[in-house]
């Protein structure tokens, strides 16, 4: 079986057709991959290395570690054990998966989309209500926001503005703030 090469630039077409030719001559036996020293594999990881990684990428709860650590636990409690270990070491941390979705999320989402995330992820309820709140307070702003940079003009009819309400609702945002957003659809404050 041939396989084929990266051409070498320095070798000349006459000696890469020659060394080709030679190497097609082999045995089936001597297959050059078979001979070649085999490639270093990296060990497993524990399930605190597999956590670590997955936290180094970005914030996740408890319940996300379990989700997706669980195929990869060996005895029965192992995975707890190593989750209740960073959780006493800080690297697991409700608040900070709380704060993090609404640094990416809440410039495009409204309060009921975020709450939503947020209890997927299975974070403290305590957590998600104080979350919740910070976010009621600017919620007509974003609404506004998320509105000028979709739409930036006044609906002209009604389907149109009720493909705007669709939209804003889709998002997230409450019925009261979408009627908000487009009753002064064409105020510029």
């Amino acid at each position: 079986m041939t396989h084929w090469r990266r051409p070498d630039p320095a070798r000349s077409r006459t000696q890469r057709s020659d060394a080709d030719a030679d190497s097609s001559a082999q045995a089936p036996g001597d297959d050059p991959a078979e001979a070649a020293p085999a490639r270093r594999t990296r060990p497993e990881l524990s399930l605190k290395g597999r956590a670590l990684r997955l936290l180094s990428m970005r914030e996740h709860s408890r319940l996300e570690l379990e989700r997706k650590l669980r195929e990869h636990e060996t005895r029965e409690g192992e995975l707890a054990e190593a989750l209740d270990a960073l959780t006493a070491r800080g690297f697991i941390s409700d608040e900070r998966v709380a704060d993090s979705v609404l640094h990416r999320r809440a410039g495009k989402l409204g309060a009921s989309r975020v709450k939503a995330e947020l209890q997927a992820k299975g974070l403290d309820e305590a957590v998600v209500r104080e979350a919740v709140e910070s976010l009621r307070a600017t919620e007509l702003e974003r609404a506004r926001e998320v509105w000028r940079r979709k739409f930036g003009q006044p609906p002209a009819d009604a389907s149109e503005r009720a493909k705007q309400m669709r939209f804003l609702a889709a998002r997230g945002f409450s019925g009261d703030t979408v009627r908000r957003v487009l009753a002064g659809a064409g105020d510029e404050d």
